[in-house]
């Protein structure tokens, strides 16, 4: 596939996250259009309607208002149209036992996310960096897991 960029999207209640995930998508080497959500239930709105352009990358905060990360990880994994998308959950503070049943539901990556904005740059940078190489390739997301 030759694509020049990642369409990505955000799903955050927090207009501070979102605000720095915009930021730093616009400052990667590799093109993002990014599109953001403030909840799970606009998310699958989105991803359900008919002119939905669909994503190559969706980061998810665990704790979203609404359907909740794992409902919305449900559904996007049994929709034939939507199961190809890197699903990548994100929080700061979670115990290990919810990381692995997020992983068993579904998601390709969590990020712990970090306390400053630069880490969350190289934490974000990373994961397009990534996802970038599987989409490119074609390489199999089925079995692609990563924990930030």
């Amino acid at each position: 596939m030759n694509k020049e960029y990642l369409n990505v999207i955000a799903v955050d209640n927090d207009e501070g996250n979102i605000l720095f995930f915009k930021n730093i998508f616009k400052d990667l080497k590799i093109g993002v259009k990014s599109q953001c959500f403030p909840d799970g239930d606009n998310l699958m709105q989105y991803l359900t309607s008919d002119g939905a352009i669909i994503p190559e990358v969706v980061f998810i905060k665990y704790d979203i208002p609404g359907k909740n990360c794992m409902e919305c990880l449900d559904e996007i994994k049994a929709d034939p149209r939507l199961s190809n998308i890197i699903i990548v959950v994100y929080m700061d503070q979670i115990s290990e036992n919810e990381i692995e049943e997020i992983f068993v539901n579904g998601a390709n990556i969590f990020m712990r996310k970090p306390d400053s904005y630069e880490g969350l740059k190289k934490s974000l940078t990373e994961i397009i960096t990534i996802s970038w190489q599987y989409h490119t390739s074609g390489l199999n997301k089925d079995n692609f897991i990563m924990k930030v």
